[in-house]
C-alpha cells in the first residue's frame, strides 16, 4: 500500500496515505458490516476515504473494526484509542496507547469567511494579514483535533477551545486547551505541512 507520510511516535502509530488509483479497495473486504448502512448515501470520494481508513487499520490491527457510538469512531475490541481523518485524497489514522485526535485540512481562502464561528476577535492579535489563511487553518485544525478527544463534550470550537499563539517555525508544541468555567485540559498540538494540506496531532 502506497504509504504517504509516517508521523508516528513513542506512544502512537500516525499514518497518511493518499490515493492511488491503482490500489484495489474492496468494499466486501474492507467495510464493517455494521456500518454498511451508514455509508450507503455517501458520495463516491467519501465512501474512498472511508474505505482508505480501513485499509490503513488492516496493515496495522487487521482483526479490529472501527465501530461508532454517536459518530465517534471506537475500535473494537477496544485494546487501542483511535483517531481517523480524511480529506480526499488523503485518509489518516491514528492508533494510540492514550486519547489522540488528529485532522487534516486543505488551506483554501474560504476559511477567511467563517472565522468569527470558531475564533473570537481577541483571538486574533497575533496573526499576520499576509498569512491569515496558514494560521487560522492551523488554529481549526488544533481545535478538531482537540474535539475528537473530548467528543461532543464540549461542543463549541468557539466558545470551549482555545489555541495560543504561535509562530509557523515553532509548529511542534503549540499550546492549546480545552475549557469551561470549572474545567482548563492543556495539550500540545503538532503541526505538519504537506500538498498544501496542514495536519495536527494532539495526544493526552
Amino acid at each position: 500500500m502506497p504509504l504517504y507520510r509516517d508521523f508516528s511516535d513513542d506512544n502512537a502509530t500516525i499514518l497518511v496515505w493518499k490515493y492511488d488509483e491503482s490500489e484495489e479497495l474492496d468494499i466486501s473486504e474492507l467495510l464493517e458490516p455494521e456500518n454498511a448502512e451508514k455509508v450507503k448515501d455517501y458520495h463516491p470520494k467519501k465512501l474512498l476515504e472511508v474505505l482508505m481508513v480501513r485499509k490503513l487499520l488492516k496493515g496495522l490491527k487487521p482483526h479490529s473494526k472501527i465501530l461508532y457510538k454517536e459518530r465517534e469512531p471506537f475500535l473494537s475490541p477496544k485494546d487501542a484509542e483511535i483517531s481517523i481523518t480524511h480529506s480526499f485524497p488523503f485518509a489518516a489514522i491514528a492508533i494510540s496507547k492514550n486519547k489522540i485526535g488528529i485532522d487534516i485540512e486543505k488551506f483554501n481562502p474560504k476559511i477567511l469567511r467563517v472565522i468569527d464561528k470558531f475564533t473570537y476577535e481577541n483571538e486574533r492579535g497575533f496573526i499576520p494579514e499576509n498569512n491569515s489563511v496558514t494560521f487560522y487553518t492551523i488554529i481549526w485544525s488544533v481545535k478538531e483535533s482537540m474535539y475528537k478527544i473530548h467528543h461532543s463534550k464540549y461542543w463549541s470550537l468557539k466558545k470551549n477551545y482555545e489555541v495560543k499563539p504561535f509562530e509557523l517555525k515553532h509548529l511542534h508544541k503549540i499550546s492549546c486547551r480545552v475549557y469551561d468555567e470549572q474545567f482548563s485540559d492543556e495539550f500540545k498540538a503538532r503541526v505538519e505541512f504537506f500538498d498544501d494540506y496542514c495536519f495536527t496531532i494532539v495526544e493526552e
